[in-house]
């Protein structure tokens, strides 16, 4: 018998593990709502630092929702991907997966810091204690790769893996790469990307870079494209989704809840904000040409909003170029600053709060932004009922990548 050709990529599953919620109803809530959870850092070994502002994830208690022996060999940010995978899998009913069939089911993730607070606290004790004091697991748990290989292990699935490294635009790449895959002949990917950037050791990393807001007040921390723009919030946290090609998703039952239609990706140089007008430009064409999208048929746009002014005129302009005289009318929003930057979570973050805004039919407001510089359609203050169809999520890297995302509603395809 002749193999079915693959259809579709289609998201089937959803978990979130953000500091605005830690679950896709809560996360979606929250959105919705416009809530904003900037807070002051409360981490222990961070109050001298000059980063005062950040989104924490509070309240994350990782041993009741992963196994002692995971968690012993795993830095934060392996936690929060591990219970946002499990999340994911439940969301879309695969609990069961793995066992009956392993090789079809594999794992992508997007990682940009790594296991920064397992790695401080290691090394402490190797300068405090000596080497012997130094456990084994220090070799694996800080590595950018230990989320997609902890997800595989303890999922048992053996398909397809891989881990994006590519900036905070990699959260995208993931899923383009996620979708590849399943065309290919994969059946089930598990991607996305989460991040845990506020251990001491790396904040002090972030200190370098010139676009990290150090405004000491959550309200005024992170504004983008506002007059009063002065850089980025950080943020710990992210999401992961069920990936699978649609007629599998269809025939054992699954609701589809969008459609992964096309993806771009250019790269444009560090924090070379003018250059990014034209890489983030051509990553939405190349987006919308695979997805066969005309651009007014583009009903929401998820905002990069870097929030440093250059940066934030580059994404504007770059919106006009790509969309033409749709870009300045179509709806766009920010719903990040509400809770901060995840790096490479960040976009996969959007990527959920896109789908939960096609499904509830309203654009979430972009909090703490009441006013704007640019010639964009902002969504402020409220959330704005609309029938969204089609959305366009944008991404870029402080070090250069640049990357746009085109999701369809449910199975909805091209109009």
């Amino acid at each position: 018998m002749s193999r079915q050709r693959p259809g579709r990529a289609v998201v089937t599953g959803i978990g979130v593990i953000a500091p605005n919620g830690s679950s896709a109803d809560a996360y979606g809530k929250s959105v919705r709502e416009g809530l904003a959870v900037l807070d002051r850092i409360t981490r222990e070994g961070c109050e001298h630092l000059p980063l005062k502002v950040a989104g924490e994830v509070r309240g994350f208690d990782a041993s009741a929702l992963i196994e002692e022996r995971f968690l012993v060999q795993t830095d934060r940010f392996s936690h929060f991907a591990m219970a946002a995978a499990s999340l994911a899998l439940d969301d879309a009913g695969l609990g069961r997966a793995a066992s009956e069939e392993p090789f079809s089911i594999g794992v992508v993730t997007a990682a940009g810091s790594g296991g920064g607070e397992f790695g401080q606290r290691e090394l402490q004790k190797l300068w405090g204690q000596g080497s012997k004091f130094v456990g084994p697991y220090q070799s694996i748990a800080w590595f950018y790769a230990a989320s997609t290989g902890q997800i595989s292990i303890r999922g048992g699935f053996k398909g397809p893996c891989g881990v994006v490294a590519s900036d905070e635009a990699g959260g995208l790449d993931s899923l383009a790469h996620a979708a590849r895959a399943v065309r290919r002949g994969t059946g089930v990917m598990v991607v996305g990307a989460a991040e845990a950037p506020l251990a001491p050791y790396s904040m002090v990393c972030q200190l370098g870079y010139p676009e990290l807001s150090t405004v000491e007040e959550p309200d005024r921390a992170y504004r983008p494209f506002t007059g009063a723009a002065c850089g980025f919030v950080p943020a710990e946290g992210g999401a992961m989704l069920v990936v699978e090609d649609e007629t599998r998703a269809r025939d054992r039952g699954a609701a589809v809840r969008a459609t992964v239609a096309g993806h771009g990706a250019t790269f444009t140089g560090a924090s070379r904000w003018e250059l990014s007008r034209e890489g983030l430009a051509r990553a939405i064409r190349v987006a919308l040409d695979e997805a066969d999208c005309a651009p007014e048929e583009i009903d929401v746009v998820f905002a990069d909003a870097l929030g440093v002014p250059e940066a934030d005129r580059a994404e504007a302009l770059a919106i006009a170029d790509a969309l033409g005289a749709h870009g300045t009318r179509v709806p766009v929003t920010a719903p990040k600053t509400g809770f901060g930057r995840a790096y490479c979570g960040a976009p996969v973050l959007d990527t959920v709060a896109a789908v939960l805004a096609m499904e509830q039919g309203l654009v979430p407001p972009t909090p703490n932004v009441f006013d704007i510089d640019h010639d964009i359609d902002l969504v402020m203050s409220r959330a704005r009922p609309a029938e969204l169809r089609t959305a366009l999520v944008l991404s870029r890297g402080l070090m250069g990548s640049n990357a746009a995302l085109v999701v369809r509603r449910g199975g909805d395809s091209a109009r």
